[in-house]
């Protein structure tokens, strides 16, 4: 885990942007491996304008984590294999593909369930990578798992989509209840009625 922040006091605690267990829910982790899934896939690092330490730094910044960020191409490589693995959970149909792809890389790649608090300097939280300073590739991996099987745990459905739009591809984390997305955004959803309306038209 990266991620060291000291425990609030209780000034720190009528912070809402500081606050440690909503920044670090597992929707929040979810969602931070939507988006690491997402720009992790633009290609091979330094390979004609794909993913580069700086843009994945910058993704790890929005979701709580704190500096330094000591990313290396070296590092964002292994992200994104870790991320190509990851995508298997989104391309899941059901709760029980899910969960056999997150019981595939639960089983492969990582450790024991443990809680760790770092020394004091943040609250008590589960890990399931294998030591608190492991390398980012294994944290991301294993955080994001850890987080996806709670969401296949608690909601009994995939935890998310790779958004429908052709054009697109990007994953996304879905709602609690209510009707299935089928697109990671609205812009995604208006091109595709768009483009449907204008097929019909010339049909």
């Amino acid at each position: 885990m990266r991620y060291i922040r000291p425990v609030s006091t209780p000034r720190d605690a009528l912070a809402p942007d500081d606050d440690w267990s909503t920044r670090h829910s597992v929707l929040s982790t979810a969602r931070r491996t939507a988006a690491l899934v997402n720009v992790l896939a633009a290609g091979p690092s330094g390979a004609g304008g794909g993913p580069v330490p700086g843009a994945v730094a910058e993704v790890l910044r929005a979701y709580g984590e704190k500096e330094p960020l000591d990313l290396t191409a070296r590092d964002v490589e292994g992200m994104r294999e870790a991320a190509t693995l990851l995508r298997e959970v989104f391309a899941a149909e059901s709760a029980d593909a899910a969960a056999h792809v997150l019981n595939r890389l639960l089983g492969a790649h990582t450790g024991r369930l443990r809680l760790s608090s770092h020394r004091g300097g943040s609250p008590w939280h589960p890990h399931i990578d294998h030591a608190d300073d492991a390398p980012w590739p294994e944290w991301f991996l294993a955080s994001s798992c850890l987080a996806l099987t709670v969401l296949v745990w608690d909601r009994q459905r995939p935890p998310g989509r790779i958004c429908a739009s052709g054009s697109c591809r990007n994953v996304f984390i879905t709602r609690g209840s209510g009707p299935e997305r089928r697109y990671c955004s609205r812009r995604c959803a208006t091109r595709e009625r768009v483009a449907a309306h204008r097929r019909r038209a010339d049909g």
